[in-house]
């Protein structure tokens, strides 16, 4: 009696995978299926890192009461950027009035070369090459 079950079950099995076999080769089912459930899977799981990402900066970003005073007081005003433009800008016209066309091109101390005698060097030449 037992074996007739079970060769009745393993013939029911049979039937099943033979009506399965089509939707096997269907390349849809095949290749279509998983690839879908990847994307929606891997959206879903993406979703999930990045809000951990973001919860965890937001408990990072929690500053001290005493330094967001500080950070508070010394607050950006817009007249001391008006400051700093203006003082920028009288140091861009002093170096618009300079003169750059006189000036000589010395050479830095290969590194095989003592730094200290080849400046020294070099100063002696600019001294002695300049108009008195």
């Amino acid at each position: 009696m037992r074996g007739v079950m079970q060769e009745a079950a393993a013939r029911s099995w049979r039937r099943g995978l033979e009506r399965l076999r089509p939707l096997a080769k269907n390349k849809t089912l095949r290749y279509g299926v998983p690839m879908m459930l990847l994307i929606i899977g891997g959206s879903f799981g993406l979703r999930e890192f990045t809000q951990i990402r973001y919860d965890a900066q937001k408990l990072h970003s929690k500053i001290d009461p005493a330094l967001e005073e500080r950070i508070k007081k010394n607050k950006i005003s817009l007249e001391s950027e008006y400051e700093i433009l203006d003082i920028f800008e009288t140091s861009c016209a002093k170096l618009k009035s300079s003169d750059f066309g006189d000036w000589k091109n010395i050479r830095g101390p290969r590194p095989w070369e003592d730094s200290k005698s080849f400046q020294e060097q070099q100063q002696q030449q600019v001294l002695h090459s300049k108009p008195s």
